[in-house]
């Protein structure tokens, strides 16, 4: 049987690939938010997503064979973190600028990495904890000096529902790790969504809205990009472990600020470009750690 780390460039390219992909879906939510409540979101999002997972098990002749479960239990419990994971993030992206909004979702990578370590028994070397510490160094350039503007009462919610959802997505994410050495990552991705749509569904009752075929086809949007978002996520986390994958997290910051600047129009501001050389120099220690462990093997 072939390990779920024999692969870590694939995991690692994939893992950028998701972040591309994710921040097209937060783009779609964030222009929608003034209009859509919550949960009609969630649910869109959700029910679209359903599309690429489904076509993905088809070209893998997985479906509907792969739907077949051995670890129920693990699936809810990942769908629950997840679902409650999705709502926290949308609700945070509504309220704070996506680089923000993703910048906060970055304090999961290093939860996963404990999880990892202590949970999942994988190794945490000097260089993971040096890369980790400095994309965490970067962190705190970039949340510390918006804590003291005069914003920070308003952006106080959006601060803590990111934080909220980071740890929800840290714990969801261990949860794929351990799942998927009997699941297929389709199949996580399937009953994540399906799970996550009938939660947004649910909301019903509290009031959604008629919308304008423009705003439809953003949530559409939102949906797809999700969807193969989660098939690249998972995917990379059978090729790879949580703690290698986690300083590869940050990278995925470059995305939604270049939508901020080319979509909405906001300015970089200065803690980013002091957090910008600590995160790629994290980055890089990781992957170097990565070839030095692989060049002691050859020896």
């Amino acid at each position: 049987m072939t390990s779920a780390t024999d692969r870590p460039l694939a995991g690692i390219l994939l893992r950028l690939c998701s972040g591309v992909l994710f921040t097209g879906m937060m783009v779609c939510v964030k222009v929608v938010s003034t209009e859509v409540p919550l949960g009609q979101t969630v649910f869109f999002r959700s029910a679209f997503a359903l599309l690429p997972i489904v076509v993905f098990m088809i070209w893998r002749h997985e479906f509907p064979r792969a739907l077949a479960t051995r670890r129920p239990a693990g699936h809810l419990l990942r769908s629950g973190l997840g679902a409650a994971a999705m709502f926290a993030s949308f609700a945070a992206v509504a309220r704070l600028p996506v680089a923000e909004a993703t910048l906060l979702a970055q304090l999961a990578p290093v939860a996963m990495a404990v999880g990892g370590v202590f949970l999942l028994g994988e190794r945490f070397t000097r260089h993971r904890a040096a890369a980790l510490a400095l994309v965490l160094g970067g962190v705190a350039a970039l949340v510390v000096p918006e804590l003291g503007s005069g914003e920070q009462a308003e952006r106080l919610p959006g601060y803590a529902l990111g934080i909220l959802a980071a740890l929800l997505t840290a714990g969801a994410l261990v949860t794929v790790r351990r799942i998927s050495l009997t699941e297929t990552p389709a199949s996580i991705a399937f009953y994540f969504v399906l799970v996550t749509a009938l939660a947004g569904l649910a909301t019903w009752p509290l009031g959604w809205v008629g919308v304008s075929g423009t705003t439809l086809s953003l949530l559409i949007l939102a949906g797809l990009f999700g969807g193969a978002a989660h098939i690249c996520m998972t995917l990379a986390l059978r090729f790879a472990e949580v703690s290698r994958l986690a300083p590869f997290e940050y990278i995925a910051l470059i995305w939604p600020v270049l939508a901020d600047l080319l979509i909405f129009g906001l300015p970089l501001s200065p803690g980013f470009l002091v957090a910008l050389p600590l995160v790629l120099g994290g980055a890089g220690l990781a992957a170097l750690e990565g070839r030095r462990f692989r060049w002691r093997l050859r020896r």
